[in-house]
């Protein structure tokens, strides 16, 4: 049985700062991470499923990084489309 891709990362990975917690989903070092899309998805799901039980401040923490992997992910494709 493939371990959830939320278990590879490190425990109180969500409790970090937004550069921190971006960074972390955005490496591609990690085995369950092919970069910002991934960890985009993941701190989506995330967010969709202990949104309620979390705080507001720590709600607004993981919003901001969704924000900085949104813009990961656009100068990843923007970087991408300017090779082709």
């Amino acid at each position: 049985m493939n371990a959830s891709p939320a278990c590879l990362f490190p425990s109180g990975l969500f409790a970090n700062d937004p550069q921190i917690i971006a960074e972390s989903l955005s490496s591609r070092q990690g085995s369950a991470s092919k970069g910002p899309a991934d960890g985009l998805r993941l701190l989506a799901f995330y967010l969709a499923h202990a949104g309620q039980r979390l705080s507001v401040s720590r709600r607004r923490t993981l919003e901001k990084a969704k924000l900085l992997l949104s813009a990961q992910l656009e100068q990843a494709i923007k970087q991408k489309q300017h090779r082709a």
